[in-house]
């Protein structure tokens, strides 16, 4: 049987297994160009991540956790990238990494739900559309470029377009009690197909959720199976990760560390087992909105603006810098006391996509974002 990856989806609840299944063999791709879109579920601190510890304002809004970046990486005279995220310095150092600060979705509330979907769909609200901007861009590449997979809960809206007519998603329960899963446990126990099915749908499940798990090994492994998916022999060309734990209201400092790290694993991981194709690759990171400039009084922050996005890969045009039209952190330049948007997310994933499949910049924002461009 042959089956090309474009019309397979894996959920995190199946995605590990798929190499496993008998008689499954995958068409083969023509071109080495791989995009890799890494979803922060929970609003992850931009604040934090790519600190601008040269604001004047920093210290006094973050208090307690205005050192959470100390002996974090020196990305110029106004950033500071947070100590967890060391490869991903290192990448930096190999202008392999670029990262655009103060950017937002059109989003302006406080719904995680409605901000996830405005992130993955493109579209001027919440549900305005049934498709997503992966989805939308796949008809622009040449037909072996369209190989997606997801490591999701679902089919993801991002892939969701015209160009996946035929999608499988292996999508887990709403609710996936302990008693299913018992049930599910004896029910598969010993068999020599449904017992592997079984043990690797939990495991990446459990990597997927909580990626800073076992001191980053749940973020490597997850980076492993993403680049077992994507290697040059047959594998997909498009992938969307979704990853959980970035609602950081309370306890950020231990807390956020330990996503960071995950997602320093799991970048590192992907690009060892991509090998060369690391240098074809473009991995974007981002998520739906940003956190609060003050912290709080439980030691965390709660929901506000504007965030950081990551561009990965080895064929950046801009790697080693932060752009940033930065607006400051005094109170009269905030947001509803987040960080003011001043570029936005949009037009970030649109040109860096254009430039990463050498395509009109234009043409593209128009496709990805046809409410917006």
């Amino acid at each position: 049987m042959i089956l090309s990856r474009r019309s397979l989806i894996l959920s995190g609840v199946t995605a590990a297994a798929a190499s496993s299944l008998p008689g499954l063999a995958y068409a083969a791709a023509g071109t080495p160009k791989r995009l890799v879109f890494i979803i922060q579920r929970g609003a992850a601190d931009g604040l934090a991540t790519v600190a601008p510890t040269g604001d004047p304002a920093f210290a006094a809004a973050r208090r307690a956790l205005a050192d959470e970046t100390a002996g974090g990486a020196r990305l110029d005279t106004m950033f500071t990238l947070h100590p967890s995220l060391a490869q991903i310095a290192g990448l930096y150092a190999g202008k392999q990494a670029h990262f655009a600060h103060a950017v937002a979705t059109g989003y302006r509330d406080r719904s995680h739900f409605d901000g996830q979907n405005m992130l993955a769909g493109g579209g001027l609200h919440p549900y305005g559309r049934e498709d997503g901007w992966i989805g939308r861009l796949l008809p622009l590449l040449p037909a072996a470029e369209r190989d997606a997979i997801a490591i999701a809960a679902s089919a993801p809206l991002a892939l969701r377009g015209t160009a996946l007519p035929d999608t499988h998603a292996y999508s887990r329960l709403p609710r996936t009690e302990a008693d299913l899963i018992g049930r599910l446990t004896t029910l598969y126990r010993g068999g020599p197909l449904l017992q592997p099915l079984r043990d690797s749908a939990i495991k990446t499940r459990e990597l997927a959720g909580n990626i800073g798990g076992n001191n980053g090994r749940n973020g490597a492994d997850l980076g492993t199976l993403a680049a077992s998916l994507m290697r040059p022999e047959g594998g997909a060309r498009v992938m969307t990760i979704e990853t959980g734990g970035w609602d950081t209201h309370n306890g950020q400092r231990g807390r956020l560390a330990a996503q960071l790290h995950g997602l320093d694993q799991l970048i590192g991981a992907l690009q060892t087992g991509l090998g060369p194709a690391w240098g074809h690759t473009l991995a974007i990171v981002a998520t739906e909105f940003g956190r609060a400039i003050e912290a709080n009084s439980t030691g965390g922050t709660d929901h506000g603006t504007a965030s950081t996005a990551m561009l990965l890969g080895g064929g950046l045009d801009n790697g080693g810098e932060v752009s940033a039209d930065w607006p400051g952190l005094g109170a009269a330049a905030r947001h509803e006391g987040g960080l003011k948007p001043t570029r936005s997310l949009e037009t970030t994933v649109a040109n860096a996509v254009a430039h990463h499949y050498a395509l009109d910049p234009k043409r593209v924002m128009a496709t990805l974002y046809p409410d917006i461009g």
